[in-house]
């Protein structure tokens, strides 16, 4: 499922959160500069339900907000992959992965580093595996 939100400038921390069923997945950024940018999160489970996926990203490929931080969390996962991107994939662009000492993963969330993180972020995706046993 696919909700828009929208990413606020003004330097207070905001967050953003979505949930499928024992899963879910939490947005937490402050910016600066610039409007209101409208923003989607998408979260889903495979068929199978062993893996949880969050994306987060601009729609319109770049985000033109300075971040100050980002945060992104799942709940009742553990995160298997995750990447973010400077910018994201538009017409014939590609997605533009940071820099990997830009931000770092733990088994829960993938945030920014910091003194490293050069504050451009414009899609974040995670593929978390669930807690659910082979049968």
């Amino acid at each position: 499922s696919t909700a828009e939100f929208d990413v606020r400038p003004g330097g207070e921390v905001h967050s953003f959160s979505r949930s499928l069923g024992d899963y879910g997945c939490t947005f937490t950024y402050s910016a600066q500069g610039g409007t209101n940018e409208q923003w989607q999160m998408n979260v889903g489970l495979s068929e199978d339900s062993g893996l949880f996926s969050c994306s987060i990203w601009r729609p319109q490929g770049k985000s033109y907000l300075f971040f100050t931080q980002f945060k992104a969390e799942v709940k009742g996962a553990k995160i298997e992959h995750a990447m973010a991107y400077s910018q994201a994939a538009v017409g014939a662009q590609s997605d533009v992965p940071l820099k990997q000492e830009e931000f770092e993963i733990t088994e829960t969330a993938v945030s920014h580093r910091e003194g490293k993180f050069r504050f451009e972020l414009s899609k974040l995706m995670i593929v978390a595996k669930t807690p659910r046993d082979e049968l």
